[in-house]
């Protein structure tokens, strides 16, 4: 389901958001609607800062808005429709010299609707939230305390006022005394239960702190990590956001409170006043909250990552990459005023260029967090030669009252854009299985993968390339290829040399090289195949003549070779024949639905028969591929000058 789809589903107060967002012309609703699928489908935020990838965007949309067109004016829709996409294309076209301007404005809409779906879920959780109950109490109890120590000044300030008029009246009754007594007991008791309050606070804040910082930031990490190798885990951080800067707040105010009393002393004190003797413990527990929750609010939002590279945490010598840390305390007060600088850990020895110090600018952020962004920072190696793969930290430093610091995930550095594989090899192993970002010594005594943790990162990879994530049929073809026919897997176990250093049986290629041609083949040209379900992708050849036994003639299936390297596609039909896979090479010059649509096979007489025709199990092939197809049946013109032509795939049966 799109994130679109998920929206129009939401209750009343939160969809009338959604229409609330789109109220406005620079990204029309329309145009999120028709092209949902699409939209969704692309990077937006590496567009926004990729003027190439931006461009490449700006061309497709402009494509997709016609193609809109078309279809409405086919199927004979709205002419209202039609009128309005005519004029949005016009509209985008101004965008024609700053495309990344557009990338931006639609990562931004995409980003708002995250966050209502966000708060949309929180709402349906929050019964079950600790956090949220707990910083709700914390902020009730420091107003309350707000207006305890206003009604303490005002006590202590009649208290000293009648004193004092006490001591000028020499002649002072008994009475006057008692009832001076009465009022010096009664403002003790005001300052001893004012800091008894205070530790109380304190405690609440402790338990928040603790589940904050131990608990909530800690699962977000996790599920950053994961979200690194294809995860479809939210890592957003506004709730988290909301709650650190509640609680400082709320250290913050403590501070005051407790300021406050130092004034109160300083116009008057007594023998055995509490204040001296209870509130510098207090303050030592403020002042260690404050700076541990500051700390522990400076994260790495999103991790180091080159524009064209491979994924997240490959970075190149000698090639730009980008990083965005974020402190969580959200405070306008300190907009451009706290600095980052940025350094690289000293395994391997590398300088750092561009710009290294930025201050934190609430304008560089989508929801206006307290962000710096780094853009354009480079490695440069300082060997005379070499380079290569090892595993480093990118360090940030954050310049506050007290010096603070977030590093980002180990990255994986390379001096060539052939190392790009086996180098998200090892992102893919360290970030499945490494709990401890800190262990830079993880690969020498690397532990195995559960056939668990290593079906489910396969998926992500799929579902990252390809929008759809492998199902149980397709792992456990590749669990039998990998272990044998097994009753269970549960106990199976890969490691990180059958992974990555061993060839397959009977191959030249590790079982990831094989993997990673499969997944390139995916994303460069079948992405809407394998997102549609139409690519069954793996499958045992006993299992596909299982299949196919008891079809109708002409069905077939669609699966990826285990002969080919660099990743191949295949088909197969009644009564069993299979093609020579096609490769990238192949799908170069013709897309894959073309091949089905065009292919033949020579029968008797050599006549060219195409034997397929109904995608397994039984859906016409047309039906399946048609959308895909690049010539539409019934546009061929009788008055064209020259014939068509087209590529045709012939194979002897």
């Amino acid at each position: 389901m799109t994130q679109w789809e998920r929206l129009q589903q939401l209750d009343t107060v939160y969809s009338q958001r959604a229409f609330d967002l789109y109220n406005g012309d620079e990204f029309p609703m329309e145009v999120r609607h028709y092209l949902a699928h699409w939209i969704e489908g692309q990077d937006w935020e590496r567009a926004s800062r990729d003027s190439s990838q931006a461009a490449f965007l700006f061309q497709v949309l402009l494509e997709n808005l016609d193609n809109q067109f078309s279809r409405f004016v086919q199927e004979k829709e709205s002419f209202l429709l039609q009128r309005n996409f005519r004029r949005y294309k016009q509209n985008f076209q101004e965008y024609q010299e700053e495309p990344y301007t557009l990338a931006t404005i639609i990562h931004w809409f995409l980003v708002k609707e995250k966050g209502i779906l966000n708060d949309a879920e929180l709402a349906q959780q929050v019964q079950t939230l600790q956090i949220q109950p707990a910083a709700m109490e914390l902020e009730s109890q420091r107003q309350v305390m707000e207006h305890s120590i206003r009604c303490l000044e005002e006590q202590q300030d009649e208290f000293d006022f009648k004193y004092q008029t006490h001591l000028m009246d020499c002649e002072a009754k008994k009475k006057q005394l008692e009832g001076l007594q009465k009022m010096l007991n009664a403002l003790d008791n005001c300052r001893k239960n004012f800091l008894s309050d205070i530790s109380a606070m304190l405690d609440a804040s402790d338990v928040l702190h603790s589940a904050l910082i131990n608990e909530e930031l800690v699962e977000w990490k996790q599920r950053q990590q994961k979200s690194c190798i294809g995860a479809p885990d939210d890592t957003s951080l506004e709730h988290l956001e909301k709650w650190f800067t509640q609680i400082i707040e709320c250290m913050f105010q403590l501070q005051k409170f407790l300021q406050k009393l130092d004034e109160l002393v300083g116009k008057m004190t007594y023998e055995n006043d509490p204040i001296p003797v209870r509130k510098p413990p207090l303050n030592i527990r403020v002042d260690t909250l404050l700076t541990h929750l500051i700390k522990s609010s400076f994260v790495v939002e999103t991790q180091p990552s080159m524009p064209q590279g491979r994924g997240l945490l490959v970075l190149r010598t000698n090639v730009q990459f980008s990083v965005k840390v974020r402190l969580l305390y959200k405070v306008p007060e300190l907009n451009h005023v706290m600095k980052v600088t940025v350094s690289i850990d000293k395994f391997r020895k590398f300088n750092v260029l561009g710009t290294l110090s930025k201050a934190l600018n609430m304008a560089e952020s989508m929801n206006g967090g307290m962000v710096a962004d780094f853009r354009h920072l480079t490695l440069k190696d300082q060997k005379v030669s070499g380079g290569g793969k090892g595993i480093n930290d990118v360090i940030f430093m954050i310049m506050l009252p007290f010096s603070s610091q977030t590093s980002s995930l180990p990255v994986v550095v390379i001096s060539n854009s052939s190392q790009q594989q086996s180098a998200w090899a090892s992102v893919l192993w360290f970030n499945m299985l490494c709990p401890d970002p800190k262990n830079i010594k993880f690969f020498e005594t690397s532990p195995a993968a559960t056939w668990l943790q290593f079906g489910e990162m396969l998926s992500w990879q799929f579902l990252s390339c390809g929008k759809r994530g492998l199902d149980n049929d397709q792992l456990e073809t590749l669990a039998i290829k990998l272990f044998g026919k097994q009753p269970s897997y549960d106990n199976c176990k890969i490691t990180w040399t059958k992974f990555s250093k061993e060839n397959l049986p009977d191959t030249n290629f590790t079982l990831w090289v094989w993997l990673d041609g499969i997944l390139n083949l995916v994303k460069l040209y079948l992405s809407d195949l394998w997102s549609d379900g139409s690519i069954m992708g793996f499958i045992s050849k006993g299992k596909e003549r299982l299949l196919l036994k008891k079809k109708q003639n002409g069905t077939f299936l669609l699966r990826f070779s285990e002969s080919i390297k660099d990743g191949g596609i295949t088909f197969s039909w009644v009564h069993v024949q299979t093609v020579k896979p096609f490769t990238i090479t192949d799908l170069k010059q013709i897309a894959l639905p073309d091949i089905l649509c065009n292919f033949r096979i020579m029968v008797a007489e050599n006549i060219p028969v195409n034997p397929l025709c109904y995608l397994y199990p039984n859906t016409p092939k047309d039906q399946a591929f048609g959308k895909y197809y690049s010539e539409k049946t019934g546009e061929e013109n009788p008055y064209l000058k020259y014939l068509k032509t087209k590529l045709v795939f012939v194979s002897k049966e």
